[in-house]
Formats: structure tokens, C-alpha cells, sequence
């Protein structure tokens, strides 16, 4: 077996694999049998059409041969009438979420390196995480979800790890069957690692809301306890009452705000957060 067909055996598996995950999504969704069958074309061939049209091949596979058609369609088939078989069907997308991202990685970046008019390492790194992100990012679109792409989940990097390891390869003329089948584990392996240990990106931190939906400042409170009047506010960089946002819309309106002084508002002289009777709680 050469690497060309070696190549398309791969491709031909993951479109099966991406398939069958989008057709499983779709039936967790309630889809009806039309719905499986074109969320699991969408989620089987929309990275490789991506990757088709980056590196100018026109038309893509996925429409000028056959077998990547007919393989999505009978696979989301098959999905839709033995899915009661599968077992557990969230766990089921997962994993043939991650080794569809394994074939896809590999072979887009395979694909755009020997392409006969070679992309470079690093872009061809990227087209292959696209070609191996995209099914799944469609996937999750069409079934109403955020893509696991956009969430905290390693999900994009494992694709990237993978690409990176497939470019040292043909770099290093060593891309063979093995070596190749071995980056695709390798992305496979940290792909249900992470699912597994709840593996996650950093993530900003949220702003926790004031009472009027401005973010707070924590320390700001515990020093004066109460909102700070006109005076103390133009001194420690605060916005004036006239500043804050009024009831219900309108910017600056100041009805339904005590005045400075009374006890609703409380006294400058607070220095700890809920001193003094009449301290307005939050």
C-alpha cells in the first residue's frame, strides 16, 4: 500500500467517523432522518472542504469524487437506524469526536504539505487543525451548541500538537504509515486525556456585577462600606452619582437615589463595610 492510498483509507475513515459523530448529535438533538443525514454531511465534510478551497483545489473532494458523498451519507444512515446500539450517546460523540480530529489533522496537513504547490510548515499546521475543527464547529452550530472549539476544553491545541508532529515528519522524510498513524494517537490520546481530567484552557476571569450591574471594586467597599459620595468620589477616581446608570434606562438619571447625607446613602465617616444602622445593604 502506497501513501496515496494510504492517505485516502484515512480520509475516507474520518469522514465516517466525523459522520457518525454529527448524525449522533443530531439524533441527541431529535432531529428528523434529514436533519441526521445533513448535520452528519456537514460535520463529515465541511473541514476538508476548508481545506480543499485553502490550498485551491477546485472543486473540493468532498463533491468531485463520489466516495467521500456516498460515505458521509450511508454513515449518518446507519447512525440514524442502530444509534439505540450505540450505548451511551453523549460519551459515543465524544470519542468519535476525537478520532475524527486525529484522521482530519493528520491528513489536511499531509494534503496542504504535498500539495503540488507546497504551503509551508506552519501554514499547513494551521489548515490542518482547521480541516480537523471544522466538521465539529459546524456540527455544533447546526445543532444549536457552543463549539467545543470556542470552550475552555483542549480541544483546537491537540489538533495543533498533532499538525506540528506531522510537519517535523515530512521534514524529516519520515512520513511513513506509522509515524503518521502515531501523530494521529498522539492527538487522539490528549483529545480523551482531556475529556477524561477535565483539562482546560485559561479562561478570563468574570467581573462580578455591582448593584447596579457596574462591576464592583471589592476593595474600594471595604474601605468606605457605603457608596461614596460627590466628594469622595471625585478624589479616588469613582463616577459621581450623575455618572452611575439611573432607573430604569436612562444614563445619569439620579431618581430613586438617596441624597448625599441622608442615611440611606450613608455617612463618609464609615469606615468598614455594614457600619452604622442605617448603611445601605448590597
Amino acid at each position: 500500500m502506497d501513501s496515496s492510498e494510504a492517505l485516502l483509507i484515512a480520509d475516507l475513515t474520518g469522514v465516517a467517523v466525523f459522520a457518525v459523530s454529527g448524525a449522533s448529535a443530531g439524533v441527541y438533538k431529535h432531529l428528523d432522518a434529514f436533519g441526521v443525514v445533513f448535520v452528519g454531511f456537514v460535520a463529515a465534510l465541511g473541514g476538508g472542504i476548508f481545506r480543499d478551497l485553502a490550498i485551491d483545489t477546485v472543486p473540493p473532494l468532498a463533491f468531485a469524487d463520489w466516495r467521500y458523498s456516498v460515505t458521509a451519507v450511508v454513515a449518518s444512515l446507519a447512525t440514524f437506524w442502530l444509534h439505540p446500539h450505540l450505548g451511551k450517546i453523549v460519551r459515543t460523540i465524544l470519542t468519535l469526536d476525537a478520532a475524527g480530529l486525529a484522521l482530519f489533522t493528520v491528513t489536511g496537513t499531509l494534503k496542504a504539505l504535498n500539495d503540488p504547490t507546497p504551503v509551508p510548515a506552519v501554514g499547513a499546521c494551521f489548515i490542518g487543525m482547521l480541516t480537523g475543527i471544522g466538521g465539529g464547529l459546524m456540527r455544533d452550530l447546526l445543532t444549536g451548541e457552543i463549539p467545543l472549539v470556542l470552550r475552555k476544553e483542549i480541544y483546537a491545541v491537540a489538533s495543533l500538537a498533532g499538525a506540528a508532529v506531522v510537519a517535523t515528519l515530512n521534514w524529516l522524510h519520515d512520513d511513513k504509515v506509522i509515524p503518521l498513524f502515531l501523530a494521529g494517537l498522539l492527538v487522539f490520546v490528549i483529545r480523551m486525556i482531556a475529556v477524561k481530567r477535565q483539562w482546560s484552557a485559561p479562561t478570563a476571569r468574570p467581573v462580578v456585577a455591582g448593584p447596579t450591574g457596574w462591576p464592583s471594586t471589592p476593595l474600594r467597599r471595604r474601605r468606605f462600606g457605603a457608596w461614596p459620595s460627590d466628594r469622595r468620589a471625585a478624589q479616588g477616581g469613582w463616577p459621581t452619582r450623575q455618572g452611575w446608570p439611573g432607573e430604569p434606562d436612562q444614563p445619569g438619571d439620579t431618581r430613586g437615589w438617596p441624597e448625599t447625607g441622608s442615611p440611606d446613602w450613608g455617612s463618609e465617616s464609615d469606615s468598614e463595610p455594614g457600619q452604622g444602622p442605617d448603611a445601605p445593604t448590597r
